[in-house]
């Protein structure tokens, strides 16, 4: 096997000992500091006589005090998932995939290549155009197999990895999930996407309209996945004040068989760049806490940019865990808990005084959420690995796992950017690198090839075949494009995000006018005598 020997990380130059990152990628730990163990990585005790446990039991191990990557569409795939665990992450999540993807005629391979477990639609289920098309990919050795739908390294995610499914139909769901579950340590249902795609398919923040739907879901799962895997629900607030239609959705849920529930603090329709509405979710949890019916996780997700911001919000929630997203893709190294109960936070959830009770009085947690944390837990904490060798990073694993660099490009931009960030909490984010890289240089990028000299990625990888090495190492070929699993966008997706989103729309309303053109000029010359169907459209 050939491997490149570099030095390890920015800042460490003149290190010419090799790291191998295959072997590295199957440990728990960061490839430049090794975080503390966490206390729930004792996972080979707990599960040793696991038909013993209930489905709460292992819920309660892997959602209690969790830190967790949470489902992002083309970001949570193998490499950011193990890049997590390597920082620190108690969990991961993949990302959301429609239930119908991950059915036949998708099929289950062991790909011992890679050390991983891949689920792959065939190629000979394409059409002759696209089949052509895979044929012609010698850059993409994957390509003549057909496309990866999920890869996962039983090695690294052992224990530690949920399977989300975008779901509408308890039937569907349940296909799903018997698709994967020996595979995945959960099964979680998304009921927050609020994307077109997911809504009108009945899917995602859908089913926060459809209280009865959502549960018969979670209720077929619970019944029929046949194991004692937990199964989880991930929701938004359902208004932007009154914490009530929150608190009464959960409670379905859960008295449904839900076995931890993570809230996302926006309600449907609001823009990522607005200010997560922590009042609300505050108000939730702890409304949730009063109840002895509610006796499972709850995870709370939206704006944690800071471990300060952590703290405070497990402190004035009670919450079960936490759930990282746009965060974790701002620097993954937030993960990383240090030794919490030795340092004191910047004291900024405080406001100095005393209420009549005596106790000490809080500052508005919308002021607090504005607030330029400098202390220990801050924007510029200790524990934060330079945003530059997360990136190198994370190339690293994209190799390691033989990632399109289509994808690795725009989980790239994405770390790279803060368009969505609140804008209350850009000021405050670092957004330079020590190479001078910028979006514009890896839009740039046409392989992974391109991306590892962009962001001068100093590593051993080790390659699985000769012509691989070669292609990354520099010694001919025009670098690598090794996964199936492809996430097509265009890169003024990033460059010029306003007008391609303008464009964008504009061709989907032309479309839309279009078909509706076509389908009364059908209308007109023949009947239609079938009743208007109910099913939900074929994603």
């Amino acid at each position: 096997m050939t491997t490149r020997s570099v030095s390890t990380a920015a800042g460490d130059d003149n290190d010419d000992s090799p790291i191998n990152l295959l072997k590295d990628s199957q440990t728990l730990h960061s490839l430049q500091n090794p975080p503390p163990l966490l206390p729930n990585n004792h996972d080979d005790d707990f599960f040793s006589n696991p038909s013993d446990l209930t489905p709460q039991e292992i819920a309660n191990h892997l959602f209690l005090n969790s830190e967790i990557l949470a489902p992002m569409v083309r970001a949570s795939t193998t490499p950011l998932r193990t890049l997590a665990l390597s920082h620190g992450a108690s969990l991961v999540y993949t990302e959301e995939l429609v239930d119908r993807s991950i059915t036949s005629p998708t099929e289950r391979i062991i790909n011992d290549e890679l050390g991983t477990i891949d689920y792959r639609v065939p190629k000979h289920t394409y059409s002759a155009k696209v089949q052509r098309r895979l044929e012609n990919d010698t850059d993409n050795p994957d390509a003549a197999n057909g496309a990866v739908i999920l890869r996962i390294d039983p090695t690294v995610e052992r224990h530690k990895l949920i399977y989300q499914m975008g779901t509408g139909e308890p039937n569907l769901a349940l296909d799903a999930a018997l698709t994967v579950v020996k595979d995945v340590d959960g099964l979680d249902v998304n009921m927050g996407c609020p994307k077109k795609f997911s809504v009108s398919g009945g899917m995602g923040s859908a089913l926060l309209g459809d209280m009865n739907r959502a549960c018969d879901i979670i209720k077929t799962l619970r019944r029929n996945i046949g194991c004692n895997k937990p199964v989880s629900a991930k929701i938004r607030l359902l208004d932007e004040e009154n914490p009530k239609p929150t608190v009464d959705f959960v409670r379905n849920l859960v008295k449904a068989g839900a076995n931890a529930i993570a809230i996302h603090g926006r309600i449907r329709g609001d823009e990522s760049h607005i200010m997560a509405r922590w009042e609300t979710l505050i108000n939730v949890v702890k409304e949730l806490k009063m109840y002895g019916d509610v006796n499972v996780p709850i995870i709370i997700n939206g704006d944690l940019y800071t471990r300060e911001d952590i703290r405070e919000m497990k402190r004035r929630t009670g919450c079960d865990g936490v759930m990282l997203a746009r965060p974790a893709l701002y620097n993954i190294s937030l993960f990383n808990r240090g030794k919490e109960e030795e340092k004191e936070g910047d004291g900024v959830g405080k406001a100095g005084g005393s209420n009549n009770d005596g106790e000490e009085e809080e500052v508005p947690i919308s002021q607090f959420q504005q607030t330029n944390h400098s202390g220990h837990y801050g924007y510029k904490s200790p524990l934060l690995h330079s945003r530059t060798s997360i990136v190198q990073e994370y190339i690293a694993h994209c190799v390691r796992y033989r990632t399109h660099s289509k994808n690795a490009k725009y989980v790239v931009c994405e770390m790279m950017n803060a368009r969505r960030a609140p804008s209350t909490r850009v000021p405050f984010l670092n957004m330079e690198y020590e190479g001078g890289q910028n979006i514009a240089s890896v839009c740039k990028c046409r392989n992974l090839n391109d991306l590892i000299k962009v962001w001068d990625c100093k590593w051993t990888i080790p390659m699985p075949s000769a012509k691989s090495s070669a292609a990354l190492s520099g010694d001919g070929g025009d670098g690598v494009e090794a996964q199936g699993d492809l996430h097509n966008y265009d890169d003024r997706y990033f460059l010029d995000h306003d007008k391609f989103r303008k464009e964008r729309s504009d061709a989907l309303n032309d479309q839309l006018s279009l078909s509706k053109k076509m389908s009364a000029s059908i209308g007109e010359e023949k009947k239609d005598d079938d009743a208007p169907s109910s099913k939900r459209p074929k994603i």
